[in-house]
């Protein structure tokens, strides 16, 4: 079953942690532009090329059809890299690829850093990066906001990882790769279990949660976080097709999924002042494209498989602030999406997402006062 609730501890608001060089001023002028939105919700699909989940035949027209409608379509949104869990971490840290995230950190082991590139970017290689370098749930605690990712499945196999903070040990394989009949959550989908920064502290436990729990902090919206980062399970996010439970996979699954849980998310109190963002991580591999004059990074010859970014996936916008029906042909990426997240909680940017002339979500977007 996709959302069964039950009850859940409330989130404990943690101290500060301290702000990184990494971190840039934010864009003061073009934060003027963006609505008083106080709650932000990302879901995350998988592995999808624009024209496969947008173009004729509708594989999810749930997604494809009903939401655009009812929203704001990106026509021209790209993911940062290949395989996955780069482009996860590029969407809560703007930090670019290295050779283990790039292949999906099949071993979790520590980041190895051996100085620090312009823009934030840490040099080294690995896969949990060290307590200096911040995502933002960081930036959102240390303001005295609330966050939680919302990971299905997490925990339906304590033998595979816990059901808050689901990770593997330090050095060891990473036994969440595949999917089993009784687990299909991933970590490589889940970033925020790559910084020692979150791991290491409570906050981990209390805002890396399964996804039961959001069904019950939607109910109220003094108890739903101001930035919710919602992933289903390796079958319900269209990674896997078929799903191993026998279920159908691809788009079909992802549309059930997206069917079942926003309209939960904007029927919310939270979300009459809220901003829904459905994307995917990903194109398939054989689109590297980019957009943005995305930047390499210091570890990695590129970030694409082929080329130089993730391929064009699209996304889609809703928001009491986005007039039904709006098209955008504005350029944007993961980088882009975590400005445009930071803009709106007037956080400075991390990473990438600081990048001189990158444009968050404006006018062209936020098109109903």
């Amino acid at each position: 079953m996709i959302g069964p609730v039950r009850r859940a501890a409330g989130l404990v608001t943690l101290l500060a942690l301290a702000c990184t060089k990494g971190e840039q001023s934010a864009d003061t002028g073009r934060a003027g532009s963006v609505p008083p939105i106080e709650h932000v919700f990302v879901i995350v699909l998988e592995n999808k090329d624009y024209g496969t989940t947008f173009g004729p035949p509708a594989g999810a027209p749930y997604l494809a059809d009903t939401l655009v409608r009812a929203g704001a379509l990106l026509r021209q949104y790209y993911g940062t890299g290949h395989l996955s869990l780069d482009n996860y971490i590029a969407m809560i840290s703007g930090i670019a690829p290295d050779p283990e995230t790039q292949m999906d950190c099949p071993r979790y082991i520590d980041f190895v850093e051996s100085g620090t590139a312009p823009d934030g970017q840490p040099q080294g290689r690995g896969c949990v990066y060290p307590s200096h370098v911040l995502t933002i749930g960081n930036q959102l605690t240390s303001a005295g906001r609330t966050w939680k990712a919302y990971l299905e499945d997490m925990g339906n196999d304590p033998a595979r990882e816990p059901a808050t903070c689901g990770h593997g040990a330090i050095g060891a394989d990473d036994s969440t790769l595949r999917a089993t009949t009784k687990d299909q959550y991933a970590a490589k989908h889940n970033p925020f279990v790559y910084f020692h920064a979150i791991i290491d502290s409570p906050v981990c436990h209390d805002a890396v949660v399964g996804l039961e729990w959001l069904g019950l902090d939607l109910q109220n919206a003094d108890a739903t976080p101001a930035f919710s980062f919602i992933v289903p399970n390796l079958c319900h996010d269209g990674h896997d097709d078929p799903c191993v439970t026998g279920e159908p996979g691809g788009l079909a699954a992802s549309d059930h999924f997206l069917r079942y849980w926003v309209p939960r998310i904007t029927k919310s109190p939270a979300f009459r002042s809220g901003l829904l963002i459905v994307t995917f991580d990903e194109a398939s591999s054989t689109d590297s494209s980019a957009c943005c004059d995305e930047p390499t990074g210091p570890n990695v010859g590129r970030p694409g498989l082929r080329g130089p970014g993730g391929g064009r996936i699209g996304a889609v916008l809703l928001s009491p602030f986005i007039a039904p029906g709006t098209v955008s042909d504005v350029p944007y990426n993961h980088y882009a999406m975590l400005k445009s997240v930071e803009q709106i909680f007037h956080l400075p940017f991390l990473g990438y997402a600081g990048r001189p002339g990158l444009a968050g979500f404006g006018a062209d977007v936020y098109t109903r006062r």
